[in-house]
């Protein structure tokens, strides 16, 4: 596709953002966290459960289970001043890493280690259209760096941004489509979010959402691939939009986002496993334990179970209602 046919530099204080871990609920005004909402479920016992997230369903003979529209996609560029129609493209990106999460260290009497730094340079957006990155391969330890910021008033700085007026489409994609349109503004700095997801979630952006350039997050050297799903119609400043930040004063920092340890999400893929295997113990017992969602931040629950030949085990986690 081609670049965008205008650019805008602000200049911005130092400004300073911790990535915290990606989770459906803090993404959910700019987008959509797509990955697995049962880890927990083998589609074999998917028809004992009596309710699934996103009106999930037994299918293929029973050997899976269909999750429905995880994601809600659209495409405003009926609206777009050129008239150029827009299409579904898909398109691979090989992100090379370009930070990595400090280790913790191995002791507690020891200080922390320093946050790694990503300057913030230039974030985008795609306004007529929501953009989804689909992770392709997940080394162990590899992950990425979603930035998103909200969208300011209108303003004369962005008086001839193209922008959509309204979530009218050609078919009923705007009545399902589950935010509204952020409208034509320049990035509110001060809402800025760093999020730091696994191989095991994939986002979409939603149409007009400020993001920065996708970041791999990993050892030197290695890369992550996405496969990337929206619409387009070839013509620049409708596809793509983009700022760039410089920073007050030479040599200073401009926006920063830092990784701590904090920041790298717990993998529920071992979780997952572990629960499966305690509940066939369970079940053979006369009791299971199924929780309703390990996405959610409702109630902490604690399970105390022992399996065959191991030691007893204590797994804490956090369950929707």
């Amino acid at each position: 596709m081609p670049s965008p046919t205008k650019n805008i530099t602000l200049t911005v204080p130092k400004l300073v953002f911790e990535a915290v871990p990606l989770t459906r609920e803090a993404f959910a005004p700019f987008g959509d966290v797509i990955n697995n909402p049962r880890p927990d479920l083998h589609p074999f016992s998917a028809t004992s459960v009596p309710s699934l997230p996103f009106d999930g369903i037994s299918a293929n003979q029973g050997s899976a289970i269909k999750y429905q529209h995880v994601s809600r996609q659209i495409n405003l560029y009926p609206q777009a001043p050129s008239a150029v129609p827009g299409f579904s493209v898909m398109n691979i990106f090989i992100c090379a890493s370009r930070i990595s999460i400090p280790t913790s260290s191995a002791s507690p009497s020891q200080p922390p280690p320093p946050a790694t730094a990503f300057p913030v340079r230039v974030l985008e957006r795609h306004p007529f259209t929501t953009q989804t990155f689909i992770p392709l391969s997940a080394p162990e330890n590899q992950h990425y760096l979603v930035i998103v910021a909200p969208t300011l008033p209108p303003a004369d700085a962005d008086a001839d941004l193209p922008v959509p007026a309204n979530l009218t489409t050609t078919d009923q994609a705007g009545a399902s489509y589950p935010r509204s349109l952020p409208g034509r503004g320049l990035p509110d700095l001060s809402g800025l979010r760093a999020f730091v997801a696994t191989g095991k979630q994939a986002v979409t952006y939603g149409a007009g959402t400020w993001h920065a350039p996708m970041v791999a997050v990993g050892k030197p050297g290695t890369a992550l691939d996405f496969l990337v799903v929206q619409f387009a119609n070839g013509v620049g400043e409708e596809d793509c939009q983009e700022i760039y930040f410089k920073a007050e004063g030479e040599g200073k920092q401009g926006v920063v986002v830092e990784l701590t340890p904090a920041s790298k999400p717990q993998d529920l893929g071992p979780m997952g496993s572990r629960l499966a295997r305690l509940n066939k113990f369970a079940l053979v017992h006369g009791s299971s334990y199924s929780p309703k969602g390990m996405d959610g931040f409702v109630h902490l629950k604690l399970i105390a179970l022992a399996l065959p030949g191991e030691p007893c085990i204590q797994t804490r986690y956090v369950a929707k209602n």
